[in-house]
């Protein structure tokens, strides 16, 4: 762990631990770690001194979080980030020793690791890369209709590499990919922002991906899940397309589906991948049998809408899964408080209690002024997780807001019940994790501080939080 984390956690042992226990007799069956955020940035996933225990005894104090190991929900894939091309370049400027040291703490499973699980990299440029470029740009008037120019270009230079040092710290680490946008020569307005895929190019299109999935293995790189368009309904990022629900309905069952299928490929296919505030979209093409079969589930972010639109989408196909691919979260830091019961409550929370099987935050890094990114149409206040100045890391709210979960909750930990009278006094959620220890997340969005027990079948213990705080309680 970095010296200011570890000046933090030296901090944090001089200060009253946060949560106290209650009197533990001796009836106490095991002692619950306790690692906390705090509002005030004094604590940052900090270990506490004091660890909890458990009491089959004492009375519950204050609201009761009531974990219930027997109600079983999905299994999580994961927590992570977008490596966007610009976070990628900027890693490459590291020093090898640095860059190495940064990937170990992001990515390994170690106790100075954070254990981030899952990733999510753009096909072609994503509106944080330094430049637009597809796997197969024309000059004009030009077309390839057997996609044999494709090359991964620009990502040989710092996506692919920096993919197989994520690999070999954590080879069992999840990727999904996005597209922003086709090449242009396969749009109808010719251009990389906005417009739409012609339908003449479907087939195409769809050979575009097969080749890119095998070129990326060709690296040993494995992508676990496709997302057909990234924001198909959004035509103002550069690179961007539109894509209706019909359109990649369609394109789904005529052309990607088979073509994923002929090739003997097993990605993932998710739908939308897009705001909370349309899960008609989704909903539509599961309702069409032939393109239906080719979906593993929908993706979702929450730039619009609420995040219980994915229940919505649940309830209606539990067949399917879900997941929440992009939010961008960004550390103000001239505000007074930490923002991360907010961030956490609401995504980290949010996301895997409506069913979401991962939580991926936007770019995972980007220069002191939100950079790299495109022309006329990228990102200028998209603030990576961490902001990279040469070998210099600052670790942003984003980077807490994930570690908080992913330091503990592995993938193929399963999420458990977690039930209080009122789960939006102390939003939370809980799992088990693959080696069968139980993991609570428990965030303070209220303006006081609050005392609350939590249960766990027929044992108890209690535990305090300020307002602002998050806490993760961790015990076997």
């Amino acid at each position: 762990m970095s010296r200011r984390i570890s000046k933090h956690i030296a901090c944090a042992a001089m200060l009253l631990p946060m949560m106290m226990a209650a009197a533990a007799p001796r009836q106490s069956t095991a002692a619950i770690a306790v690692w906390l955020t705090s509002a005030d940035r004094s604590s940052l996933v900090a270990e506490q001194p004091a660890r909890l225990a458990f009491t089959k005894t004492a009375a519950a104090t204050g609201l009761v979080i009531d974990v219930d190991p027997s109600h079983r929900f999905q299994t999580m894939d994961g927590f992570g980030f977008a490596l966007t091309g610009g976070s990628a370049e900027l890693l490459m400027r590291m020093s090898p020793e640095h860059r190495a040291a940064l990937l170990k703490e992001m990515f390994g499973t170690a106790s100075g690791s954070i254990g981030v699980s899952y990733l999510r990299v753009s096909v072609g440029a994503s509106d944080m890369n330094s430049r637009v470029f597809t796997y197969d740009d024309l000059p004009a008037g030009e077309t390839d209709p057997e996609v044999s120019k494709f090359n991964l270009g620009p990502d040989l230079a710092d996506v692919v590499p920096v993919l197989n040092e994520i690999l070999a710290i954590n080879p069992k680490i999840s990727i999904l990919a996005s597209p922003w946008t086709a090449p242009s020569w396969m749009k109808t307005n010719n251009l990389p922002k906005g417009g739409s895929l012609d339908p003449k190019w479907y087939a195409a299109y769809a050979q575009y991906f097969v080749e890119y999935l095998r070129a990326m293995a060709s690296y040993g790189i494995t992508i676990r899940a496709l997302t057909i368009q990234n924001e198909p309904l959004n035509p103002k990022n550069t690179p961007s397309m539109v894509m209706t629900a019909n359109e990649e309905s369609t394109f789904l069952s005529d052309a990607l589906g088979p073509a994923l299928r002929k090739a003997g490929l097993k990605t993932e296919v998710v739908l939308y991948d897009h705001n909370c505030d349309r899960p008609d979209y989704p909903l539509d093409i599961l309702a069409d049998p032939k393109a239906a079969q080719y979906a593993t589930g929908s993706g979702f972010h929450l730039y619009g809408g609420t995040i219980d639109a994915m229940s919505k989408v649940h309830d209606q196909h539990p067949d399917k899964a879900l997941y929440f691919t992009e939010q961008m979260v960004v550390d103000h830091k001239n505000d007074e408080h930490f923002n991360i019961a907010e961030s956490i409550s609401r995504l980290m929370i949010g996301a895997p209690r409506n069913w979401s099987r991962n939580v991926l935050l936007w770019n995972l890094a980007a220069d002191p002024n939100f950079g790299p990114h495109t022309n006329d149409g990228g990102c200028p206040v998209c603030q990576g997780a961490i902001t990279l100045d040469g070998d210099q890391v600052t670790r942003n709210l984003a980077f807490y807001t994930v570690a908080q979960v992913s330091k503990f909750v592995r993938a193929g930990s399963v999420r458990i019940g977690s039930e209080t009278a009122d789960n939006t006094a102390l939003p939370n959620v809980a799992f088990e994790t693959p080696d069968h220890r139980t993991v609570l997340l428990v965030a303070n969005t209220g303006k006081n501080e609050q005392t609350f027990t939590v249960k766990d079948r027929k044992q108890m213990f209690t535990a305090k939080l300020r307002a602002g705080d998050v806490a993760t309680f961790v015990w076997p």
